[in-house]
């Protein structure tokens, strides 16, 4: 009763819609940036037109390519994007949104990203929380849904979800090989060693020891020291100086920027309602607030809905990382587990892998897989088990309309793992042919034991 009770009073609490009404703005901003650098570098045709074959995530191969019309695709997710961050049709804008980049994201794993991830649970949430209400066109076109105080938990479900990725991704690199042996880092940092006046420092050993514990320390802490009153401007420097320095030294996209930005969600309303005041005056845009205080009330039973909902969501959140437990062997090698986790810049890999087709009838063939593969596509599989069995389908699926009969596919796989000598990781024995993809341990996987 007493814990109901608190619920019940925290549930009534409220705060400024400006808060929400900034951190759809700057959502709908960068990902329309981001859509157009995507499009102006030319990645689309490279990445989802070019490739003659995908890989797509477990359970979602019906998410298909869509060849030329990939850029119909991207366009909405752009228009999309753009319609959000001025809150014009919002709640249509919002879903838009959500599907297109998440389908965007699911065509093909090799393109996975921690980020992509992160902006599609948020594109999510976004969805049912009132970030309409306040300094939107929406509002300023129906005065009716103006509200100038909403819910507190509808900005501080954006705050758990951004806390959720840092814990995460710093309890992630409670490993040896991060801690003990400051490896990826180790290998990844003397390779900018030419950057201007700080580059020469990359090739000592104390510096990758000491980025690694302090990105550990970082991704452990940065969350309670935004949440604090006393370190939240403390805390949002560490994120500046992070994230930009890890846009200099890593090719991680817009990723930095969007931490960045997201950050500014744990300061106080008074700091995003001066934010929309000098927007206002700066754009000369009419006055979008309204005559009095209007709150933001939802009905009980839209509360026991919203509650519900957020509970299973992030039920999900805090199990899916450990899933991985389920699985022997080792996380980094199996990668069973791995994506949905906050695993981020864990790990090198480097791989090659040669495939051999034959037949009962003696047809044999070695394949040279940039006849069916991109670079990217190409250097990805040869590292990944699960996109090794499916390119071991889709050799097997050619050679069949080859003339092969009953094609059997094998492969020599040899990867090295954070610079490790290289081990061979598929046993060289199993036709993948018959194997089936599943949520179960991959038992032709030679397990590494270090």
């Amino acid at each position: 009763m007493e814990l109901k009770g608190y619920t019940d009073i925290y549930l009534q609490k409220n705060t400024s819609a400006a808060v929400l009404a900034v951190f759809r703005i700057a959502l709908g901003l960068l990902l329309f940036i981001s859509i157009l650098r995507f499009w102006s570098n030319g990645w689309i045709a490279d990445l989802y037109i070019t490739p003659q074959y995908f890989f797509p995530f477990y359970g979602f191969e019906f998410v298909k390519p869509l060849g030329a019309y990939t850029y119909v695709l991207f366009g909405l997710c752009a228009l999309s994007a753009l319609m959000v961050a001025l809150g014009w049709y919002y709640r249509v804008a919002m879903v838009s949104l959500f599907l297109s980049f998440t389908y965007i994201e699911l065509i093909d794993k090799s393109t996975y990203l921690n980020h992509y991830y992160f902006i599609s649970l948020i594109c999510l949430l976004m969805v049912f929380l009132p970030a309409q209400v306040y300094f939107s066109v929406d509002a300023y076109r129906n005065k009716s849904i103006h509200c100038d105080l909403i819910p507190q938990w509808c900005v501080d479900v954006i705050k758990l979800m951004v806390a959720i990725l840092y814990v995460y991704a710093g309890i992630a690199k409670i490993n040896s090989e991060w801690l003990l042996h400051a490896l990826p880092l180790k290998i990844w940092l003397p390779a900018r060693n030419d950057m201007p006046v700080i580059g020469f420092l990359f090739n000592k050993s104390w510096v990758h020891y000491a980025f690694s514990w302090i990105g550990c320390i970082y991704d452990l802490s940065i969350p309670f020291l935004l949440l604090s009153r006393k370190t939240r401007v403390l805390g949002y420097v560490a994120v500046v100086v992070f994230h930009v320095l890890t846009s200099l030294l890593f090719p991680i996209g817009m990723f930095p920027y969007i931490m960045i930005v997201t950050a500014l969600i744990f300061f106080p309303a008074s700091f995003h309602e001066k934010i929309l005041s000098v927007l206002q005056k700066t754009l000369r845009l009419p006055k979008l607030i309204g005559a009095g205080v209007k709150t933001l009330v939802y009905s009980a039973t839209s509360l026991q809905y919203f509650k519900y909902g957020f509970i299973v969501f992030f039920a999900l959140q805090l199990l899916m990382p450990f899933r991985y437990l389920l699985y022997p062997g080792d996380l980094f090698w199996t990668e069973e587990g791995f994506r949905f986790s906050w695993r981020v810049m864990l790990m090198e890999k480097a791989g090659y892998a040669q495939f051999t087709v034959k037949d009962s009838s003696g047809k044999k063939a070695f394949v040279n897989n940039t006849l069916f593969l991109t670079k990217l596509q190409e250097k990805m599989m040869a590292t990944q088990p699960d996109m090794i069995l499916q390119y071991a389908h889709i050799l097997r699926d050619h050679y069949a309309s080859r003339g092969f009969q009953n094609p059997e596919v094998y492969v020599d796989a040899y990867v090295a793992l954070n610079g490790h000598m290289g081990r061979t990781m598929i046993d060289p024995t199993v036709n993948l042919a018959k194997e089936k993809e599943s949520f179960n341990h991959k038992s032709w996987i030679v397990l590494y034991n270090d």
